[in-house]
């Protein structure tokens, strides 16, 4: 479906949200505002000619230090086109489409989709362990893959362990926390700041 099309049916069904779309070379790519974000994720599951019945991905992308708001959170839908499924009436056109919501960096949050589609709630809290995005109304946001003990959000691009560290077998598995605080800190003397990739 075009976003044209996508964006016609989206404004009659959520009256007053603000749409617009991206280049893409595989997909969709629809543009929508935080406050309008679970009115249009009911629209998308609800909406028969929509049918996007399946939130197959949610993820996050850090533009840190080259744009504000500085978080993209990237959710992508898919249609699976079975013929009047999950109800009778539904739409049977396979499609997939991808919704980037903006969200600033220096409070970054969303609402929660989990109550749109209950897969989000884990979607959700690895966003938020390694992005630190929060998600309003999540039933259990918390940590996920780190530590709850963990401070910081490892895949932002300003988080400080970011160093060229060569790989060295000879060193012990399990080291203390002053020893791992030792060999970061060399390891940044050597090396020298890092460069950013041209991302």
């Amino acid at each position: 479906m075009h976003a044209t099309d996508l964006i016609a049916i989206l404004n009659r069904v959520v009256p007053g949200a603000t749409y617009s779309s991206a280049e893409a070379i595989d997909q969709t790519v629809l543009l929508v505002p935080a406050a309008s974000l679970v009115a249009t994720a009911l629209a998308l599951r609800d909406t028969p000619e929509l049918n996007y019945s399946l939130l197959a991905e949610l993820t996050a992308v850090d533009y840190w230090p080259r744009r504000e708001p500085r978080f993209d959170v990237v959710y992508h839908f898919a249609s699976i086109g079975v013929p009047d499924f999950p109800r009778p009436g539904m739409s049977a056109t396979p499609k997939r489409l991808r919704v980037k919501v903006a969200v600033d960096g220096a409070a970054p949050s969303v609402p929660t989709l989990s109550g749109v589609y209950p897969n989000a709630n884990w979607y959700e809290r690895e966003v938020y362990d390694l992005f630190g995005i929060i998600f309003e109304g999540h039933p259990d946001l918390r940590r996920i893959l780190m530590p709850d003990e963990w401070e910081g959000h490892p895949a932002r691009k300003d988080y400080p362990v970011q160093v060229n560290v060569p790989v060295n077998s000879r060193m012990p598995l399990q080291v203390t926390q002053e020893e791992f605080v030792a060999n970061i800190e060399a390891q940044r003397v050597r090396t020298g700041p890092r460069r950013s990739g041209g991302r």
